[in-house]
């Protein structure tokens, strides 16, 4: 056993020391992380904080407890679904693509319309590490894509960067870098693309005490930050488009490694027609929308207040195009 427990001491010594650096990787996978975004208040570090949030000391016993009776995502999984009304939003996005946006989407609207609601509601930007609640220090978005839209093109993952106070303009701008920077040749490969291949040179007994040990790593808040920058699985939310498929959304599990909270998946737009109040039949279009949560962060009434809030940004997205009158702070 503690010839396995060195062995992979080593190996994760290597992969961090390996990792392509996520601030200058050749063919980026994210934008810039925060330390090279607007300059910001930083927050001194406490004791029991992590590299990627600090701990809630003020939050209510009943959630503080709860970790402890739900240990892993998968115990407090709660599933939620709903319909947006994409009708101005629609329209708005066909607007932006005459403006000249490339490739402006619902995608970037769903974007801005989560960061502005983090930005009223910061509690839905927590997360759950090592049975304790934390405040995220940055908003982090992660979208797993393809390099092709074809069937045998291989799946890549990029991570952006947002701020409380990015409008929609920010929001297409940074998300676009990303995306256009992992386009092209299927043989290309970026930071995250590296790093996958980096530990699956390790045989498969020991890839197994690899994960473990980066599990045990995670949970003590020791992981170096240039691999929670690159993971997948350590973010605010993951959302993916099953619209860009041609099919309805699913409800996608959320990942035991790691810390993201919040699964996002919206599906194809869809026609339809129903009555004004004066009787006369007009069209409109929804876009489904099915979510899958981590209960532990906050309660269900500031869930239910930060979707309502959301769905209000979705459906008036030129609510979107200048910054939020104000930016709240997470409780302490």
């Amino acid at each position: 056993m503690v010839f396995f427990m060195n062995r992979e001491a080593e190996k994760v010594k290597e992969i961090t020391e390996n990792a392509p650096d996520p601030g200058h990787s050749e063919n980026e996978n994210q934008t810039p992380p925060p330390e090279s975004a607007k300059p910001k208040e930083k927050r001194k570090r406490r004791f029991g904080d992590r590299k990627d949030g600090y701990r809630l000391r003020t939050i209510n016993v009943m959630n503080k407890f709860m970790p402890y009776v739900m240990p892993m995502r998968c115990d407090a999984c709660n599933t939620f679904a709903d319909e947006l009304d994409v009708t101005n939003a629609d329209r708005f996005v066909k607007s932006q693509i005459r403006e000249g946006k490339k490739n402006f989407s619902i995608l970037h609207v769903i974007l801005a319309a989560y960061v502005r609601s983090v930005a009223k509601y910061p509690g839905i930007n927590r997360f759950v590490s090592g049975q304790k609640i934390y405040a995220r220090n940055d908003i982090q978005v992660v979208m797993v894509v393809k390099k092709k839209m074809s069937v045998s093109s291989p799946d890549t993952c990029i991570k952006v960067w947002f701020e409380p106070d990015d409008t929609i303009d920010d929001i297409y701008e940074k998300f676009n870098r990303a995306v256009e920077s992992n386009k092209g040749d299927e043989s290309s490969e970026n930071s995250f693309d590296k790093l996958n291949k980096i530990l699956c040179y390790i045989p498969g007994l020991l890839l197994r005490w690899t994960v473990k040990l980066l599990s045990a790593m995670d949970y003590w808040g020791l992981l170096p930050k240039k691999l929670t920058d690159l993971s997948p699985f350590h973010g605010s939310m993951i959302i993916t488009s099953m619209g860009s498929l041609g099919i309805k959304p699913i409800y996608h599990h959320i990942y035991n490694f790691g810390n993201l909270p919040i699964f996002f998946s919206y599906g194809i737009k869809r026609h339809v027609h129903i009555k004004d109040r004066d009787g006369n039949f007009i069209s409109k279009k929804y876009v489904d929308l099915k979510v899958v949560t981590d209960e532990r962060i906050c309660d269900g009434y500031y869930y239910a207040s930060a979707f309502k809030y959301l769905k209000k940004h979705i459906e008036n997205p030129v609510l979107l195009t200048t910054p939020p009158d104000e930016v709240v702070r997470d409780i302490d």
